[in-house]
């Protein structure tokens, strides 16, 4: 029976729209297996049943948003000393610089709530939840280009193409709802992200598990039923074709694939009502609108912004399993306009995209919790990797740096007014309760109840999982 498991598995790569598909399989009778997928039971209790997983795009800076260090004050337009980065990585932006002065933080960094979390100027309302939050700064990554970094944040690899976080969660947990995607990618009002839809992709696992993205402004493409058809006619042929599906299984049991076409066609007509009614933000409160900042008229990039937070609500409120969340896109437009990547004009760029980020995330938090949902939500805040202390030649930015920067999360399952682990006393380097990328997705796998050594996949030869050979799960940052 291994065997012909392996054999179905490393062939189940269908073309199927998301892992919702699972949830109207078993109440089909078909089972998650049909998909090739796990029988949607976690190993043990979850403290989590969703997440909602915001990348802010372009690798802000920790040393400029949360990591405050006054050494940095201290050594401003000095040399960095050789035993914090003499002989380190750099990438080849500034590989070659020989002078590498320190750069100070660029706005004011101020202590916040019972926790005393340190978080600067541009982020007010985000410093105003700071005992929500459970800060880990203490991060580490392998990689120092943003598409390689991308990859390893979403999908724990910097150099291959593997399935997406989200992907695996769906493989092992399945969905909560028949009508919505178990799995859905928002992009960032801007555009995608720099690795595409490789951050929410299936990798080798069927394709059932892939996200579906959209956002607020842009709906699923080709959903709507054509205005030449009526919708007696539409749901009769449903109606019809559903008929003589069953039939043919019922001649032909055990024929999986079948089985997960029939569903795609059902998830997708379900879609037809469900998606338009969850994206319809317009039938939110006036005060919820105004609390997010949707209603932004001076500031439309984070009206927009805003909308796709108050989507990202509504789909965890309907049962949507992981929600990935876009804050910046692929940079277009100049250095530093469609997202954090900062190597020039630092302070500028912060100014303007702090309000974009800051007031949306915040009033997700507080809506969340109004609404009972951050008790059983997980809310990851994330990116590719952090900033250099030092000026980069010419210019008042930073270059990148993967081996300190900063995430927070808050919650279901996680510490409120935490601070786990540390850098060094320049922010160059994690040095205390160090933080990879591979523990970071053990973590949240072990929030949901999923443990990461067990949640595996045979492909070409190996059993394959999120966190490779490598992953232990953040104690320190568990409630």
């Amino acid at each position: 029976m291994h065997l012909q498991r392996r054999h179905f598995l490393g062939n189940a790569g269908l073309g199927f729209g998301s892992l919702a598909l699972g949830s109207i399989l078993r109440s089909d009778g078909f089972g998650a297996e049909s998909l090739g997928g796990l029988d949607g039971n976690p190993h043990f209790a979850p403290k989590a049943k969703r997440v909602i997983y915001l990348l802010q795009n372009g690798a802000p800076s920790h040393v400029d948003l949360f990591d405050h260090k006054p050494m940095l004050r201290k050594m401003h337009g000095r040399q960095i000393p050789d035993e914090i980065a003499g002989g380190k990585r750099f990438s080849t932006m500034t590989g070659g610089q020989k002078a590498r002065p320190c750069l100070s933080e660029i706005t004011e960094f101020k202590q916040h709530g019972e926790s005393g979390a340190t978080v600067c100027s541009f982020l007010p309302q985000t410093a105003a939840i700071a005992d929500k939050l459970c800060f880990i700064k203490s991060m580490h990554g392998s990689n120092s280009r943003h598409g390689g970094a991308l990859l390893e944040l979403h999908t724990g690899s910097d150099t291959f193409i593997r399935p997406s976080m989200g992907s695996w969660i769906n493989y092992g947990l399945g969905s909560e709802n028949d009508n919505l995607p178990a799995y859905v990618a928002i992009p960032d009002p801007r555009g995608t992200p720099q690795s595409s839809v490789n951050c929410w992709g299936a990798g080798f696992l069927p394709a059932a598990f892939q996200g579906t993205a959209f956002n607020a402004a842009e709906p699923i493409n080709n959903l709507a039923r054509p205005e030449t058809i009526s919708r007696t006619t539409d749901e009769a042929t449903r109606a019809f074709l559903r008929r003589m599906n069953q039939r043919h299984l019922r001649r032909y049991p055990g024929e999986s694939e079948l089985a997960a076409r029939i569903a795609s066609h059902e998830l997708a007509a379900r879609m037809q009502m469900s998606v338009p009614e969850v994206s319809d933000i317009s039938s939110e409160p006036p005060h919820v609108l105004r609390s997010y900042g949707a209603d932004d008229s001076q500031n439309p990039l984070k009206a927009a912004f805003a909308r796709n937070c108050i989507l990202a609500r509504r789909l965890v409120e309907q049962g949507v399993r992981f929600v990935q969340l876009f804050n910046g896109a692929y940079q277009t437009g100049g250095e530093g306009v469609s997202n954090w990547d900062g190597h020039k004009v630092l302070k500028e760029q912060y100014a303007k995209h702090g309000p974009v980020l800051d007031q949306p995330v915040a009033a997700l938090l507080a809506d969340m919790k109004q609404r009972g949902l951050l008790e059983q939500t997980l809310v990851v805040w994330c990116t590719e990797f952090g900033r250099m202390p030092t000026f980069q030649v010419g210019a008042s930015g930073r270059d990148h740096n993967p081996d300190g920067f900063t995430a927070w999360l808050a919650g279901a399952g996680v510490k409120r007014g935490h601070t786990h682990g540390a850098t060094d006393d320049f922010s160059y380097k994690a040095v205390e309760d160090v933080a990879t990328v591979h523990d970071f997705h053990a973590t949240i796998l072990h929030l949901l109840g999923l443990e990461h050594e067990r949640l595996t996949f045979y492909h070409n030869g190996l059993e394959r999982r999120l966190t490779d050979v490598a992953g232990d799960v953040i104690e320190g940052i568990l409630a």
